[in-house]
């Protein structure tokens, strides 16, 4: 690239001027509830799709790939997200069944990471799903499958302004790492 236009991207904004205060010692103990907590504030500073989120996998040969989805719901059985098993994603995660989601919230400098494994939910479960998508028509698709990434970390990431930002983290079982 060229000189002007590397110039350019470091004369870019990087976080908005009012960035949201986050001390890690007063985060819930459940990082779910820390996300939903998240999740309302993002959504109340104007972020559209709050709950949009990219997606990495990895094919067998470990090549990344990343996408936009939407999370679907957060249980027991992990973070739920949506799709064909027939789509490269599905086929990664056949192959190779781990992933990473992860939110961004631009207005307020904030990041969520959540990497695990990945489970197939059961044929039910994605066939509700299907039906409860907006353009639903009532069809039938035998390759939509509902997954749930099952973490074994969680990343909750503040921006500053000095560049001295905050992660707070969280390893299997919601377990505090920081």
């Amino acid at each position: 690239m060229s000189d002007a236009f590397r110039s350019h991207l470091r004369a870019l904004p990087d976080f908005p001027a009012d960035l949201p205060d986050f001390d890690p010692a007063k985060a819930p103990a459940d990082p779910v509830a820390l996300f939903q907590l998240w999740l309302d504030e993002a959504l109340a500073a104007g972020v559209l799709q709050p709950h949009a989120c990219s997606l990495a996998t990895a094919d067998g040969n470990g090549q990344p790939s990343a996408r936009m989805l939407i999370l679907k719901n957060i249980d027991d059985d992990g973070w739920h997200f949506a799709t064909s098993r027939t789509s490269r994603k599905g086929r990664e995660l056949s192959v190779n069944p781990g992933a990473a989601l992860n939110f961004y919230w631009p207005q307020q400098g904030r990041q969520v990471r959540v990497a695990g494994p990945v489970v197939e939910l059961s044929a039910e479960a994605s066939a509700a799903d299907w039906r409860a998508r907006p353009a639903a028509d009532g069809s039938h698709n035998p390759d939509w499958q509902l997954y749930a990434v099952r973490p074994t970390e969680l990343e909750f990431w503040q921006a500053r302004h000095d560049r001295r930002h905050i992660r707070h983290r969280y390893g299997p079982d919601g377990i505090p790492l920081s």
